[in-house]
């Protein structure tokens, strides 16, 4: 093993400890912290519920309800879930804080606005929004309600900012179900990419971005892609394997002299891409190993989709070839209204930034009690949701606040508090991530040179 590649292994080792000195103070910064959160609410009694709440969120509680969280907290359990169920207080502001704290904490002119969909399994029928529709957390069709999530990636952290409900077409005809779970008379069907561009039109000036960014289902509707560009806005979206394409700079089938000059073909983007030479594809370092640097193999075309018979628009096709832990060949593809000049190192760079999202949803799931609500109304999701959201960025802070720190400090950063609960959870989670890294080291050494974007 090269030298240098022995010192970044022992960077890295070093990043994954925690020193004790990042839980001083703790309980201190998190009251700091819930302050412009809790002047969004008009009642006392309710800006002590959303500190108690928050509180429990960010503890050891195993099911982090609203019955649990008075438990844990000795109180009773029927104001703080009447609190989170029933009580009309609007969440609006406490996102739009969050946004904007978001934004001006994390942003970067050229950082990226993400969209994912997220399933949350759920038993009976009765919950608002529940349905059998896909679930990625179970791998299947089933009983879940799920949440459009919009996120924020810089260089130096992501975090969640902004979520709606998905309703089905027939959850929003059914009045009468509506009005039993309390959904507002307003709201009528929309799709998922129609909530996501409410999303981006109510707080995308709030995050300083030059990309959009979302999964192949985001980016399978063209209308979709069009409403970005119309907006002005710069994407990067994935598309499914079966899209069919045009390459605009392959070359020109040879003319016979009779007839209409021949068009290069329309073909699927994998069979496209499997027809590509090796010598068509560019290799670039990702990050450093510690057996070597970590690589992926990316082509960009000038390509037109085509969608039901219609052909769309010039676009950007990129493909990111990668090797996955068992040694598999993946690709991801992509769609972009960005310059065919956009180098492809920033390409790839906003391709990887779109998979974070992903790791937004895990955390706030795992360690904020995203999915552990047990309330069945509309307000009482977008409640559970906004608070666990807004825990999920405390421990974003603290993360970022425990990588600033020396490993060698042993000075207080605050007056000493103690928090067991939450520096359990940070050390739990310090020690996942440097699992998750080393693990895909290990991997890179048995299978070769390539692999995905790293996902921090």
């Amino acid at each position: 093993m090269e030298r240098r590649f022995e010192l970044r292994k022992e960077e890295l080792m070093v990043d994954s400890e925690v020193h004790p000195a990042v839980f001083d103070g703790m309980m201190s910064r998190l009251e700091r912290f819930a302050e412009p959160f809790a002047e969004c609410l008009r009642r006392p009694e309710q800006r002590e519920h959303a500190q108690t709440y928050v509180r429990g969120l960010l503890s050891d509680v195993e099911k982090k309800n609203a019955e649990a969280i008075a438990y844990r907290h000795d109180q009773d359990r029927q104001g703080l879930q009447t609190f989170i169920g029933t009580a009309p207080w609007d969440h609006g502001p406490l996102l739009e804080e969050l946004t904007r704290q978001v934004g001006q904490q994390l942003g970067e002119s050229d950082g990226v606005i993400l969209f994912d969909p997220s399933a949350f399994p759920k038993k009976g029928s009765h919950s608002v929004g529940v349905a059998r529709q896909w679930c990625g957390r179970l791998g299947k069709v089933d009983n879940c309600q799920v949440g459009i999530f919009m996120g924020y990636a810089s260089r130096s952290e992501q975090a969640l900012v902004d979520m709606r409900l998905y309703l089905s077409r027939e959850w929003a005809k059914d009045r009468k179900r509506c009005k039993e779970c309390g959904v507002p008379k307003a709201v009528r069907y929309q799709t998922r990419h129609e909530l996501a561009l409410e999303m981006l039109d109510g707080k995308g000036h709030l995050l300083p971005h030059a990309w959009v960014t979302g999964d192949d289902e985001m980016g399978r509707p063209a209308w979709f892609r069009r409403a970005l560009d119309e907006r002005t806005e710069q994407y990067l979206l994935a598309v499914p394997s079966n899209t069919t394409i045009r390459d605009l700079e392959a070359q020109q089938p040879p003319y016979s002299g009779r007839g209409r000059k021949p068009k290069r073909p329309f073909q699927q983007v994998r069979a496209w891409c499997e027809s590509l030479p090796q010598h068509a594809w560019t290799r670039l370092e990702v990050r450093d190993g510690d057996k070597g640097p970590l690589t992926v193999e990316i082509v960009k075309r000038r390509v037109v989709a085509k969608i039901d018979r219609k052909i769309g628009p010039k676009e950007t096709l990129v493909v990111i070839r990668w090797v996955d832990e068992e040694g598999r060949v993946k690709h991801d593809y992509h769609l972009s209204n960005a310059s065919a000049e956009t180098p492809l190192k920033e390409f790839a760079r906003v391709a990887n930034a779109a998979h974070r999202i992903e790791q937004c949803i895990k955390r706030g799931k795992s360690e904020a009690g995203m999915a552990d609500y047990q309330v069945r109304t509309w307000i009482g999701w977008h409640h559970h949701i906004t608070l666990s959201l807004i825990a999920t960025w405390f421990l974003v802070q603290e993360a970022g606040r425990g990588k600033k720190m020396d490993a060698g400090h042993h000075g207080p950063a605050d007056s000493y508090t103690s928090c067991p609960d939450l520096a359990q959870r940070l050390r739990m989670r310090h020690a996942r991530s440097n699992q998750t890294r080393m693990h895909a080291l290990a991997s890179a050494q048995r299978t070769g040179t390539t692999l995905s974007p790293p996902s921090t």
